[in-house]
């Protein structure tokens, strides 16, 4: 599932986050490493994408890095397993989940000498870093994608809550499509979970119904991409490589590649170069943490050429998802000519692009 009541649902992140002192963080002993997950790491989705990151920091450091799954985003849970951890003489610790955010903060401030990163979270200090990825970036690269699938000018997308992460998603890959076709209509539905595969395939189903023809996935579950399949509809997945739910239809995934994070960052700790970002990890794909996967059999070349070019754009810094001029759906200007929609405004993103039709939820406390 992607990490639940995830990443930001507020406003004010950037109120949340400390400045740190520059100075690198050094281990006090021989690095042992521990993963923590709040349900089952194979997941197909969420922690997945994140274990498989765990494994390469095995292969490719030569670690043994110990798990814990199913770990409730409770604050005595957590920091049971965490003091535990710590005990045992494990000093670098990855947390999976947003709603693990105040625990491990308090963890960090309590053992200074363990390194703490957090997945979604929103607390940085000096022994501690919170990550995440861009990932409306790679959501414009599949727009662009389906637009080029659809015949009938409408597609579709489910996703869970009306947080800035999710609605980011939603209209980047909206902004995507509008760059191939300016008439396209999008069509948005949340599904008021994270994790719920008869509602995705519902939701899926509904879309459809709608007279879109490719419908996207913002979460975990393969049920919304089998039902575009039986339909005969293009469709694309989230998180991991979704081709074997929808090996006809499929046209791509938006897919997370934390190797190129975990790898890097924990062998800086184990080296003594790490010094935690100020305000957390936040990269796309520039840095090869978010990106998609192979495309399905039904893509043109012509199309691969679009998502390529515009892909490296986005990478030179010549194309930004969220330029100016950017105004909502209901007309209201967010983003002035010449300008870029600030990092502070992405976290706390509340609307929808022109486009977009659909409803979106009051946002959950």
């Amino acid at each position: 599932m992607k990490a639940p009541n995830t990443i930001l649902a507020a406003t004010s992140l950037l109120a949340l986050l400390l400045p740190l002192d520059a100075a690198a963080f050094e281990l006090k002993s021989a690095p042992k490493v521990a993963f923590i997950y709040a349900s089952t790491a194979q997941d197909g989705g969420w922690n997945e994408a994140l274990d498989a990151g765990r494994a390469a920091v095995e292969s490719e450091l030569g670690l043994d890095v110990a798990v814990a799954e199913n770990i409730p985003e409770e604050a005595t849970r957590l920091r049971a397993a965490i003091d535990l951890y710590v005990k045992r003489g494990y000093n670098i610790i990855v947390g999976t989940t947003y709603g693990y955010s105040e625990a491990m903060s308090e963890a960090a401030a309590a053992y200074p000498d363990v390194a703490f990163f957090n997945a979604s979270g929103v607390h940085n200090s000096e022994n501690m870093e919170s990550f995440y990825a861009r990932t409306y970036e790679a959501w414009y690269l599949a727009g662009i994608v389906a637009a080029d699938a659809s015949e009938s000018g409408k597609i579709g997308m489910l996703a869970g809550f009306p947080v800035g992460v999710v609605n980011w998603d939603i209209n980047g890959f909206a902004q995507g499509a509008k760059s191939v076709n300016p008439d396209i209509e999008t069509v948005a539905v949340y599904t008021n979970s994270w994790w719920d595969p008869v509602k995705e395939g519902q939701v899926s189903e509904a879309i459809l119904d709608q007279g879109a023809d490719v419908v996207a996935t913002d979460l975990s579950a393969a049920s919304a991409l089998n039902a575009a399949e039986k339909r005969g509809a293009k469709s694309i997945g989230y998180q991991l490589d979704m081709s074997a739910a929808a090996p006809e239809g499929i046209v791509t995934s938006v897919v997370f590649h934390w190797d190129q994070y975990l790898v890097p960052r924990i062998k800086a700790v184990i080296d003594g170069s790490w010094e935690p970002e100020e305000w957390g990890y936040f990269e796309g794909l520039s840095a090869g943490v978010v990106g998609l996967a192979p495309y399905g059999p039904s893509v043109s070349d012509e199309t691969k050429a679009k998502v390529e070019t515009a892909k490296a754009a986005i990478i030179a810094g010549e194309l930004a998802p969220f330029a100016g001029p950017l105004s909502s759906r209901e007309g209201d200007e967010k983003v002035a000519a010449g300008e870029v929609l600030s990092d502070e405004a992405l976290w706390g993103m509340d609307f929808f692009v022109t486009g977009i039709t659909g409803t979106m939820p009051a946002a959950q406390e």
